[in-house]
């Protein structure tokens, strides 16, 4: 049996085991989809938004790219942010890093990822040059790492509320509040690092007037 076959057996298993428990959930789950949350969080693998806040289908709009980053120029994420504030109407976005994270580490390293890869890290080696002092003041390069994983969450968390359709829905519908988390692959858990409630003040720079 190859690999692939595994996942379509599991996915048949799964899927009768939620009959199982409830012989309409397929039914209902494809007649709406009214999540509360958006998940912007990091591509691993072992880093599944559903799992790690025991939520079920439906519950969570999720977006995920290396290392969680919010871009201006990447037209997917902002493709998902205008669809879940503005159509889906979701209450908070989450932001939501992990400790040991490969972008992270690669971004702290000084080695080349040729071309595509250096300009996505690059975003996060912008996060540790403005952090610099900081950062550069942490001798273990694990704990330097781990800060800077927080950092970058909480980059990202005000570069949302930096964005027209964040701002507008603050001015028009007091929502959604803004989450900054990071999650720990040794034990499980998630650690609140930063938010912005809706409404928040933002950067004068970047504060939209004419909403």
């Amino acid at each position: 049996m190859y690999s692939y076959d595994r996942l379509l057996l599991q996915n048949k298993a799964w899927a009768a085991e939620m009959l199982a428990d409830d012989p309409h959930f397929f039914e209902r789950l494809a007649q709406l989809q009214t999540p509360e949350f958006l998940w912007i969080g990091c591509s691993d693998s072992r880093v599944p938004a559903n799992q790690i806040t025991g939520t079920h289908p439906g519950e969570i709009f999720v977006h995920r790219n290396v290392a969680n980053l919010v871009v201006n120029s990447d037209l997917n994420m902002l493709a998902v942010l205008d669809y879940a504030v503005n159509h889906l109407k979701v209450k908070h976005v989450i932001v939501c890093g992990h400790y040991g994270c490969g972008g992270i580490q690669a971004a702290a390293s000084r080695t080349d990822y040729k071309p595509v890869l250096n300009m996505w890290l690059r975003n996060i080696k912008d996060v540790y040059y403005k952090h610099e002092e900081e950062l550069n003041a942490i001798q273990d390069e694990g704990e330097r790492n781990d800060r800077l994983t927080e950092l970058n969450v909480v980059e990202q968390v005000k570069n949302l509320s930096r964005k027209s359709s964040i701002q507008r829905a603050w001015k028009e519908d007091q929502r959604p509040d803004l989450h900054g988390w990071v999650y720990s692959l040794k034990d499980g858990l998630i650690k609140s690092v930063f938010e912005m409630k809706a409404g928040s003040e933002v950067e004068s720079v970047y504060e939209l007037d004419d909403l």
